[in-house]
């Protein structure tokens, strides 16, 4: 994976590869310094050897969040016990018959003494707006699709503006 910032201090890139290895079994680099990680479809596209995008996408989503919380609970010096974060991904299909993630709960548990849970209302009103992932699902993304083959010559693009 590599990460740049932008000229302005505005934004930065990563980029994540997958390479396929078999059926629809890929493996993800995140870059050097990450383990890799095997994806897979469910059965009976694919075998199951590892998370597909969906599920990939719902633990991304309660990361961001548990890790917003936790980042606002350090900055006001309370340390949970405990955070422990159920994701429920819900799927539906479109008018067209097509899958699509229909909408995702987030429980965070957070085991705190009581004394410090006095003390948690500012996080409780703000980590979700801090939580990269999360908003970002929320507001939609921009996602540009290109196709290309071998010689680098583009055969498919999208703007994510065709539906």
């Amino acid at each position: 994976m590599t990460e740049k910032s932008g000229s302005d201090g505005h934004e930065s890139r990563l980029t994540v590869s997958l390479e396929r290895i078999d059926g629809f079994q890929f493996r993800v680099t995140f870059g050097e310094e990450f383990e890799q990680l095997l994806m897979d479809e469910p059965e009976p596209l694919g075998e199951n050897e590892g998370p597909n995008a969906s599920r990939v996408l719902s633990a991304a989503v309660g990361n961001c969040l548990s890790a917003s919380l936790l980042f606002c609970l350090q900055k006001s010096d309370v340390a949970p016990n405990e955070v422990m974060t159920d994701v429920t991904t819900t799927m539906t299909r479109n008018d067209e018959g097509r899958l699509r993630i229909g909408g995702t709960e987030v429980e965070i548990l957070v085991d705190l003494d009581q004394e410090e849970r006095d003390r948690i209302g500012r996080c409780l009103d703000v980590f979700e707006d801090y939580c990269v992932v999360t908003q970002s699902v929320r507001d939609g993304l921009d996602v540009t699709v290109s196709v290309v083959d071998e010689e680098g010559q583009e055969l498919h693009r999208s703007d994510g503006s065709d539906g």
